[in-house]
């Protein structure tokens, strides 16, 4: 069972119909409403008005945050429109209703830079509300796996990195000429100092930035690109690139080496994913994770959160059930693509020409 918690300010009839069948389906498959001052809340779903709008304190990253805003007007662009409310509520989903006197309109923004409509026929409330249960679940469901813990102990003749760090930076240049590395969202210039501040302090970061892109060094350790850095620049060992030599399962924290007098960098939220696939494929030697699509592959079925233990398991599944895992490709659902090769010149080859670089929503 899981502990969700609905706060802010319901401010018509609409907003609490929509309120109470979100509890309705929520108590009904097992979660529990508590009060927001728990520490162990798995779901906070928030009403906000879009001129106020503003994030809620987290008390822990295994927190997920889905924002709820209501619009009066259908705006040019979902998107345009959604996002930076998104972003200024440090939320993991936004739900943007467009309700006029001629149509209602439900949908969900994704931290992907994506958005998906849920739709809604007059008196079918119970199947509008199981779509809903539907894709807030596995944000209630999941685990969160973003933890790092930093050892200075990285061999000094690794410091300036290697062949393969070199690869990977060249690797980065590549998707960055395809224009398949989003740009950094300026949360600095949307989010007030101290929330920003608070930003970093629970994950760490300080943009976000989607995709990355990871090389085996041995049997048992990989080289990985760091969360929320210029992907199209990977050069510092330590910060741009880390060094992963395992996982403890029983802290969920992944074990990096870094340099010494080095202020390390978060590796990317995706490291457990990678982190599965190599140590169940030898053969795997690199991994790239994009979000852009191909046609005819197999994706995933639930759109779990990045950096969860069950999207990790999922994708390391679908590798698992490739006719040639070391050479697979595997679509995350309204997400992008993994892909794994012997090293990274034969990822390239495999994907170019072939890429499409929006990725579809459903």
């Amino acid at each position: 069972m899981g502990f969700y918690s609905i706060i802010g300010e319901i401010q018509n009839d609409f907003q609490q119909w929509l309120m109470e069948g979100l509890h309705r389906k929520l108590t009904e498959n097992g979660y529990q409403n508590v009060d927001e001052s728990q520490d162990n809340i798995r779901l906070v779903l928030q009403f906000a008005d879009a001129s106020s709008a503003r994030p809620y304190r987290r008390k822990a990253q295994a927190t997920y945050v889905v924002t709820i805003i209501e619009a009066n007007e259908v705006p040019d662009n979902i998107l345009k429109a959604g996002y930076p409310l998104l972003v200024r509520t440090l939320s993991n989903l936004l739900i943007y209703i467009v309700r006029t006197p001629e149509q209602f309109d439900t949908y969900f923004v994704t931290l992907e830079q994506g958005y998906y409509n849920v739709p809604y026929q007059d008196g079918q409330d119970e199947v509008y509300f199981d779509q809903m249960f539907k894709r807030l679940e596995p944000l209630a469901s999941s685990h969160l796996i973003i933890n790092n813990d930093f050892h200075p102990d990285l061999p000094q003749d690794l410091w300036e990195g290697d062949d393969v760090t070199q690869k990977m930076y060249q690797a980065g240049r590549k998707i960055e000429a395809m224009n398949l590395w989003p740009a950094p969202f300026p949360i600095q210039e949307i989010l007030p100092p101290d929330d920003f501040r608070h930003v970093k302090r629970l994950y760490g970061i300080g943009g976000l930035s989607y995709g990355n892109v990871s090389a085996r060094k041995n049997e048992n350790h990989f080289w990985m690109s760091g969360s929320g850095v210029n992907k199209g620049d990977l050069r510092r060992i330590g910060q741009d690139i880390l060094y992963i030599k395992g996982f403890d399962s029983d802290r969920q924290t992944m074990l990096l080496s870094v340099p010494p007098n080095v202020q390390p960098r978060r590796v990317s939220v995706d490291a457990i994913e990678h982190w599965m696939i190599y140590t169940e494929h030898p053969k795997v030697g690199a991994i790239v994770h994009i979000h852009a699509w191909m046609e005819g592959i197999p994706s995933t079925q639930i759109n779990y959160p990045c950096g969860t233990l069950e999207l990790a398991q999922a994708v390391a599944e679908l590798v698992r059930q490739a006719d040639e895992p070391t050479r697979a490709i595997i679509g995350l659902k309204n997400h992008g693509l993994t892909i794994t090769g012997p090293d990274l010149d034969d990822i390239f080859e495999r994907i170019e020409g072939k890429i499409i670089p929006q990725v579809p929503m459903n």
